[in-house]
């Protein structure tokens, strides 16, 4: 495996400028772009791999573990790390060598302010949970010296595990027309996700394919939080003549408290309203009434997740991979089942 001798050879730079480049110090050092570029590009040509391992031996002594990092955004979709670091577990205890897990939270949009996830000097292999589509863009201009596992997103450039979103929402439009409702609502969480994004259209387009009427007004973009879904029901309530029959919340956290806001505005659910959520987190069991939800099966994706980086730190795997996972909604009583044709349509 080449190292930084070979690196400084091929760039015809010193092996000092080599390593203050890939330990993030170029810019410290007022080290060109234009070298650093040049560095970071022999790198990866020589298929170089950063010794975490003897790194962290010399400066002190212990015995080290290879390191997978879950990069997970600073905002309210934390919640469902719980889920994914179950997933996360499972796979540990059944695997035969053992990790060591590094939880490394970052600010949506600002995932290019994280310098070790070029330079690969903290951790072996990253899964990448979350980006904006800002995100998105930098990583694909970016490569990065460590394998990457991207969840819930599509990538042509890095393994991925996913579901297909716009399908999900489709399954709701569906639910909905089987129920005879016509007039519906929607509450989006307002944050930059091509997964949210494409939930809102596959119930968009699925409904106004089954006749399903979707104002403009009743499409409510709010906080991804349980705050943010009651404002939704708070500022659907200011056309309380043109009510829907039947809302598809794209957040558990914010049906939540979307329920709050239809009990104290005095509106039954599921019998003045029907509501559905996404994700099935573990809240959904405990509401009143009991959520209705498109369950996420993040314990699964978690675990194909370790697996795909895993095979990719033990170069077994070379070529990106995609993982998709399918969703189902889970019954409760803030919706009933399918009435006809179409559960299969």
């Amino acid at each position: 495996m080449s190292g930084i001798k070979e690196i400084a050879e091929l760039a015809q730079v010193s092996r000092g400028t080599v390593s203050l480049v890939l330990n993030g110090k170029g810019d410290q050092y007022r080290i060109s772009s234009a070298t650093q570029e040049k560095i970071w590009n022999t790198a990866r040509l020589l298929n170089y791999q950063p010794n975490i391992s003897a790194r962290r031996l010399r400066s002190s002594g212990e015995s080290v573990l290879p390191i997978i990092a879950l990069f997970w955004s600073l905002d309210t979709r934390a919640v469902l790390i719980n889920r994914f670091l179950k997933g996360l577990q499972q796979s540990l205890r059944s695997n035969g060598q053992e990790y060591e897990v590094l939880i490394q939270p970052y600010v949506g949009n600002q995932l290019h302010e994280v310098r070790s996830l070029l330079t690969g000097t903290r951790f072996n292999g990253a899964i990448i949970a979350n980006p904006t589509e800002k995100d998105e863009r930098y990583l694909k201009e970016v490569n990065p010296l460590v394998p990457l596992v991207m969840y819930q997103r599509e990538s042509d450039k890095y393994a991925s595990v996913n579901v297909d979103s716009y399908a999900s929402g489709e399954q709701v439009a569906r639910l909905f027309a089987s129920r005879g409702h016509r007039r519906v609502g929607i509450i989006i969480p307002h944050v930059s996700s091509r997964a949210i994004h494409l939930r809102r259209l596959g119930f968009i387009d699925k409904g106004r394919e089954l006749g399903l009427e979707l104002e403009p007004r009743l499409q409510v973009r709010e906080d991804f939080s349980e705050q943010g879904g009651y404002q939704a029901i708070r500022r659907m309530l200011q056309e309380r003549e043109q009510w829907p029959t039947a809302i598809f919340a794209i957040s558990d956290q914010m049906s939540v408290g979307a329920l709050k806001a239809l009990h104290e505005a005095g509106i039954c659910v599921p019998d003045d309203i029907e509501l559905v959520g996404h994700d099935d987190d573990e809240v959904t069991r405990y509401t009143v009434p009991s959520l209705t939800t498109v369950h996420l099966p993040v314990e699964q994706m978690a675990e194909a997740c370790f697996g795909l980086l895993t095979e990719m730190m033990q170069h077994r795997l070379q070529e990106p991979v995609s993982r998709i996972f399918d969703t189902h909604l889970v019954f409760r009583q803030s919706c009933g089942p399918f009435r006809n044709e179409f559960r299969d349509a």
